[in-house]
């Protein structure tokens, strides 16, 4: 029966069933339900109804605008942007798209293409709302009371400087459930103009370490440390700080304690890039210490020539509401085009370094160290507080094996179904920290895995993100009939246990014959090495 022709019942039925008597309104009731098929008490209301108002013709939702092959493109661009927030993607599909599409993630036609990269905001929270599914960490800043009179203040409204080179400067700390000990920190630096971000791993804190921080962060950033801006915690208040900044003409200022507003873009830093990739772990020793090393230096480009962010360029006050107006969301690499610096020799290289760069690439390769930094997590001796709230926020990116191909294949390029399915649906899943297990250090039976280990850590080597499955089905087919899918779970252990002892880190043989990265100078040449280097198809080694 058409609508229409339900109506027409209706209005014949509803005159009837209003006079009518309780018996006779049921009898109407159940031959108007099985004559229309609505549910009862929406039956009930219509007939009840005093009056029947006339119906308007029926619309038709208009046809869909963006079809799937634009949904889907918009969905590995969001994946390959590491899931940032509409407003930040959609400035950034202009560039993001064309990258993609040269390192063979996307192939649009030119219709499709215009359509991806003019897409607005809301359309893109509209398409992605299927597919969108907060710990704190324990705050280590003990105030440094002395000297604060030789260190100026400066507020969060006092940053004026269009010139790169003024940075906030912070600490996070990687302490896990618990303070006590020795731990591995974070001494993260975020230029206030540009929104450039160093991230540099620190064995423990105190002045000094921050100081060889500093160091180290002025050798990767591509333009001078003019100033620096910290909290008032005593790893920075301190006189070997003072000289430092005083002998390289660094001007030193400070936020007021308590105010955390006035270290704002730092802060937010601290969540989005730390926090988000490394979590709220706990990490000790040179181990850990190394591979985090390792893991900046390839967030440190992925960071800043994909990830735009949106910087505040008005704000006002009417009648007790605040308006806020933003600058189109940019990468710090594009700010940094738009000032002074862009005039420099430098650039040149650093336009060639980001035409070569593959955004997804990068991501996986950060995912991979980010599996080798997990296996150095001190775990939790006991139950503590901060397990259920702390260790449950370290978001794995982990990316799956290509679908229909090998699982072993050593291969970045990740198609489009791969993307959405694997990716999408499994994104930042908090990775739950486990209590420790008793150490299983006594042997019921032969190793069966003993003739080939030395082979196994080979085929390691050059590809550690190789799973133990891929590694058993290869012993299979080269020894036939020696291994059963039984000893999976061995070599699993096995693997395990290498990888924790393993530093996985980027190969830096090619440093010489490369020839786009030369006279670069300031910048992460073994980062930028992998990136734009055709010629090696294994990005990481073992040490």
């Amino acid at each position: 029966m058409s609508f229409h022709a339900k109506r027409e019942l209706l209005a014949t039925v509803a005159p009837r069933y209003r006079e009518g008597s309780k018996k006779l309104k049921s009898i109407i009731l159940n031959e108007f339900i099985s004559s229309t098929g609505y549910s009862r008490k929406y039956a009930i209301r219509l007939l009840s109804s005093p009056l029947i108002l006339v119906q308007k013709k029926i619309k038709r939702p208009r046809p869909r605008f963006y079809d799937e092959a634009v949904q889907d493109a918009l969905k590995v661009a969001w994946t390959a942007a590491n899931f940032i927030a509409s407003k930040r993607l959609a400035p950034f599909l202009e560039e993001l798209v064309p990258s993609l599409e040269r390192h063979g993630h996307l192939e649009l036609t030119e219709e499709r293409r215009s359509q991806l990269i003019s897409i607005s905001p809301a359309t893109i929270d509209r398409i992605l709302k299927p597919m969108r599914s907060n710990g704190h960490g324990i705050s280590t800043t003990k105030p440094g009371k002395l000297l604060k009179h030789q260190i100026p203040i400066r507020t969060f409204a006092d940053w004026e400087d269009e010139e790169p080179g003024f940075f906030e400067a912070d600490l996070v700390a990687h302490c896990g459930w618990s303070m006590e000990g020795s731990f591995l920190y974070t001494l993260v630096l975020t230029d206030v103009s540009t929104g450039w971000v160093e991230c540099i791993a620190l064995l423990h804190r105190s002045g000094a370490s921050v100081i060889h921080g500093l160091d180290k962060a002025r050798k990767l950033i591509p333009f001078p440390i003019l100033g620096i801006d910290t909290d008032n915690g005593s790893e920075f208040i301190n006189s070997d700080l003072i000289d430092y900044c005083e002998k390289k003409k660094i001007t030193f200022t400070r936020g007021r304690a308590y105010k955390k507003n006035d270290q704002c873009y730092v802060e937010q830093k601290n969540g989005v890039v730390v926090r988000q990739i490394v979590g709220y772990d706990r990490f000790e020793g040179q181990h850990a210490y190394k591979q985090l090393s390792e893991l900046y230096r390839a967030v440190r480009l992925y960071v800043n020539f994909f990830q735009p962010s949106m910087k505040l360029k008005k704000k006002s006050r009417d009648s007790g509401k605040i308006k806020k107006i933003y600058y189109p969301a940019q990468t710090p690499f594009q700010r940094l085009k738009h000032t002074e610096i862009a005039k420099n020799k430098i650039m040149d290289k650093f336009d060639l370094i980001n035409h070569a760069l593959d955004p997804v690439r990068l991501l996986k390769q950060i995912q991979v160290l980010q599996d080798a930094l997990w296996q150095h997590v001190v775990l939790a001796k006991q139950t503590s507080p901060f397990n259920d709230a702390a260790t449950k926020n370290v978001y794995d990116l982990k990316f799956q094996p290509p679908i229909g191909g090998s699982p072993h294949e050593s291969s970045v390029k990740i198609n489009n179904e791969d993307l959405i399915k694997s990716e999408i649906k499994k994104r930042r899943q908090y990775r739950k920290t486990k209590k420790p297990r008793v150490k299983h250090w006594w042997r019921t039976r032969k190793d069966a895995f003993d003739n080939v280990w030395s082979e196994v850590c080979k085929w390691l080597e050059n590809n550690p993100e190789r799973t133990a499955a891929a590694i058993l089905l290869d012993l299979q087919k080269k020894y036939p009939g020696e291994y059963t899918n039984g000893q999976l779970r061995t070599l699993q252990r096995r693997v395990k246990v290498w990888r924790k002892n393993a530093i996985i880190t980027y190969d830096d043989a090619l440093l010489k014959e490369d020839p786009i990265v030369e006279g670069v100078g300031a910048w992460d040449l073994k980062a930028v090495t992998i990136g734009t280097s055709k010629s090696k198809e294994k990005a990481y080694s073992t040490i």
